[in-house]
């Protein structure tokens, strides 16, 4: 028991679990991006209100909800912990840093990249999350998709709400684009065969996943989803 509180407490032990984390998230997103893609469906919100009275209502559905809050808070602690650590391990930093030279700057990044992130999920909770769940608690009746029209249409303060939106679906993207090959390589899974493919799925997926979220809240403002 003691080694494994030394490992998790480890930085080794902490990466691995953002990394295991992280890609418990990454399922997450496939689950929620597929719902979401039915809003294209432009039939009214029928099809989508369906899916998602059925996520909201469904009780396998409620029980990992809370390990995927549990898996965000870890993923998000562990993230401040090494990060902390890292500029703690190095107070002064370097006289000269050409960090271009060995890395992207988003792998750079992923701090500012997950601050931004946090306050995008803070947002969507609050706009989305928690009126569907008070709904649900006190059995109430719930249009989610006339809800998003309306905050997504709402004139300047949808107008606001949509740029929000693809700047929060834009640090996704990128915060993916190292996040998802990093998770694999953190967990040990590397092969000189399988780590290319592994990359360019995390490319593709980095790019499809947030370009679909983005496209929901620019469909509503252009009336194009209806």
């Amino acid at each position: 028991m003691s080694n494994s509180k030394g490992f998790l407490k480890s930085s080794i032990g902490r990466k691995f679990v953002m990394g295991l984390t992280g890609l418990f998230l990454v399922s997450f997103l496939v689950v929620h991006v597929s719902i979401n893609s039915l809003l294209f469906l432009c039939d009214g919100g029928e099809t989508f209100n369906a899916a998602a009275d059925f996520m909201a209502h469904n009780p396998v559905i409620r029980f990992l909800e809370i390990g995927l809050f549990i898996g965000l808070i870890a993923h998000i602690v562990q993230a401040l912990v090494l990060t902390l650590a890292n500029k703690k391990a190095r107070p002064q930093g370097y006289a000269q840093v050409n960090g271009a030279a060995n890395s992207t700057w988003y792998s750079r990044s992923m701090g500012l990249l997950g601050t931004l992130l946090l306050l995008f999920l803070v947002m969507h909770l609050y706009h989305f999350w928690w009126p569907t769940k008070v709904a649900v608690f006190t059995h109430n009746e719930h249009n989610t998709f006339e809800e998003i029209k309306a905050v997504f249409t709402d004139g300047t303060m949808g107008v606001i709400s949509v740029v929000l939106y693809v700047v929060g679906c834009l640090s996704l993207s990128y915060h993916l684009l190292h996040g998802f090959q990093s998770g694999f390589q953190t967990l040990g899974l590397n092969h000189k065969k399988y780590t290319p493919v592994i990359k360019k799925i995390g490319i593709i997926f980095s790019i499809i996943v947030p370009l679909v979220f983005a496209l929901m809240p620019i469909g509503f403002m252009a009336g194009f989803i209806h």
